[in-house]
């Protein structure tokens, strides 16, 4: 097939004494994500949704949370690295969109830097790279701020 589409989500706790990175970008906040990496929920789901697209099963099979190796990684190797993982079977992202969903902090003025930290790790062009975000009105545990959660679907074509 020439092209092949995936879609991914992750979720996050959120909790006092962790750095919030979000698409690459560490974003002022007094929560952070709690994860065995730098726990990105957004570059997580991007990771998937590639994997999927080529059923290259999920982020947990490449980089299990039970490997040292990953303890407190930058996300942005994690999805180097899973592009580099499609491109070996010979594929190539053609374009990604992607909607985070959280209550606070706002995210507008960071998306710009997050499309760019994007497509630098993957190496396409920021036109190529959607973020979106929107809050839960206040509904569900991101409502509460308790966590935060991310959806992307990625396009793949055969290079």
């Amino acid at each position: 097939m020439a092209y092949r589409i995936g879609s991914g989500v992750d979720f996050h706790r959120l909790t006092e004494g962790r750095e919030l990175w979000i698409g690459g970008v560490n974003i002022p906040h007094h929560k952070g994500s709690l994860g065995h990496s730098d726990a990105d929920v957004l570059l997580h789901a991007i990771c998937d949704a590639m994997l999927g697209a080529l059923s290259l099963g999920d982020i947990g099979v490449h980089f299990p949370n039970t490997d040292n190796a990953y303890k407190n990684i930058d996300s942005k190797i994690l999805l180097h690295q899973t592009a580099e993982l499609i491109g070996k079977e010979g594929y190539t992202v053609v374009n990604i969109d992607s909607t985070i969903c959280l209550q606070e902090p706002k995210i507008r003025p960071y998306i710009g830097q997050m499309k760019k930290a994007i497509a630098t790790a993957i190496g396409i062009s920021e036109k190529d790279v959607s973020v979106k975000a929107t809050t839960t009105e206040e509904l569900g545990f991101a409502g509460r701020e308790e966590g935060l959660m991310a959806y992307a679907t990625v396009l793949l074509q055969r290079v």
